[in-house]
């Protein structure tokens, strides 16, 4: 008993120097994500009839000239109107998210590197929890992807994806 009261007190006495060191802070260092490329992307709303368009104000691309003209020449409208947009980092390894609206959005999954500086996609496009349409594409800088949605007030959505820079 006399020898276990010292090494008691021994234990106690290196406790209670254990207790009063400052804990170790954490180390905050922040994550940047590799990147494959930015993209822009938007939901424009194509029509026949004018007094459908919504007025909306969102600009063009500034790097998109006539961006009307080429929607013109694949789709069947005269009258094209940016809805919304949204710039994203494309993530390597990592899904990446274009939400232009709130019910119609695009996921996309770098799979690398393409040839001519472009970037090999997986892409989905949803409808809220649906998906409407999944692909694989190569997207290159002056060529904007353009994606056929569903009709929408006596016209009909489409989804542009554009390549800022890989």
């Amino acid at each position: 008993m006399k020898v276990f009261l010292p090494v008691l007190g021994l234990l106690f006495c290196a406790a209670s120097v254990c207790a009063q060191e400052a804990p170790a802070q954490p180390v905050m260092t922040s994550v940047k994500h590799a990147t494959d490329g930015h993209v822009w992307g938007a939901l424009i709303f194509a029509t026949n009839e004018s007094e459908k368009l919504t007025g909306g104000k969102e600009p063009e691309h500034a790097d998109l000239p006539k961006l009307h003209e080429r929607l013109a020449k694949v789709f069947p409208f005269k009258h094209f109107e940016v809805l919304g947009q949204h710039r994203q980092d494309i993530f390597r390894e990592y899904e990446s998210w274009i939400v232009p609206s709130q019910d119609l959005f695009m996921k996309i999954d770098s799979k690398g590197p393409a040839e001519n500086e472009g970037l090999n996609l997986h892409l989905q496009v949803w409808r809220r929890h649906q998906v409407l349409v999944k692909s694989d594409a190569i997207l290159r800088k002056d060529s904007p992807l353009f994606i056929g949605g569903p009709p929408w007030k006596n016209g009909r959505l489409i989804f542009v994806v554009y390549l800022e820079r890989t």
